[in-house]
């Protein structure tokens, strides 16, 4: 009886442990949690896509007369999407770049849409082309004042001087991003590959803000 006396005192004794120690893990992740929650937007997602093919930008002009094209001025005809609003920049290597979207996923469509009308117009296109994100601007506010005289000795690998641009520039190693700070709270993120590590980066400086008494809310 002594020893099962024992085995119980040890299994409760193993239990609280546990249970302090997940106590502990959701307090620390209580305290990263910013006080207000930023508000995120995705401004513009730029794609490039390549069709590993050539393309006859003479015979897209006379498919579609209103696209832009001025080969003594830019190389690159533009052709614009309403829905996706996008603008889709198309060289004669069959090298595509995509800007305006709103979204990854939005990015995407905007391609395949544009694939698809040049097939209309004629231009035969062998294979699907080969998509990826090469950058992602989105602003964010945070809510409240930031001291960017103590955040460019706080934060490390920033860029500051006020006389010639207001805002603090920041580069973030994890996920990898350069976001600029301004002092009435509001930040622009650029150099992400996904929507998911603009977000992760946003929340990752709110916090390490409010940790070091960078942020003050009225």
């Amino acid at each position: 009886s002594i020893l099962l006396w024992f085995r119980g005192r040890n299994l409760r004794l193993l239990n609280l442990r546990l249970y302090n120690r997940c106590l502990n893990i959701h307090f620390k992740k209580w305290c990263l949690m910013p006080k207000t929650k930023a508000i995120i937007n995705i401004e513009n997602v730029v794609a490039s896509a390549t069709l590993n093919q050539k393309v006859d930008l003479n015979a897209v002009v006379k498919g579609y007369p209103g696209v832009e094209y001025s080969p003594e001025q830019f190389p690159g005809l533009v052709f614009r999407l309403k829905r996706p609003k996008t603008a889709t920049l198309i060289f004669s290597s069959g090298k595509m770049i995509c800007t305006g979207a709103k979204s990854e996923k939005e990015s995407r469509r905007a391609v395949m849409t544009v694939v698809k009308e040049l097939k209309k117009s004629g231009i035969i296109i062998i294979s699907k082309p080969d998509l990826k994100v090469v950058n992602i601007v989105a602003s964010a506010r945070l809510g409240g004042k930031i001291d960017l005289e103590k955040a460019v000795s706080t934060l490390g690998k920033t860029m500051y001087e006020p006389e010639q641009f207001p805002g603090l520039i920041y580069r973030m190693d994890e996920p990898k991003v350069v976001i600029l700070i301004f002092a009435s709270g509001n930040l622009v993120c650029t150099g992400a590959k996904r929507e998911q590590d603009v977000y992760d980066a946003v929340h990752k400086l709110h916090s390490i803000l409010e940790e070091q008494r960078l942020i003050f809310y009225e």
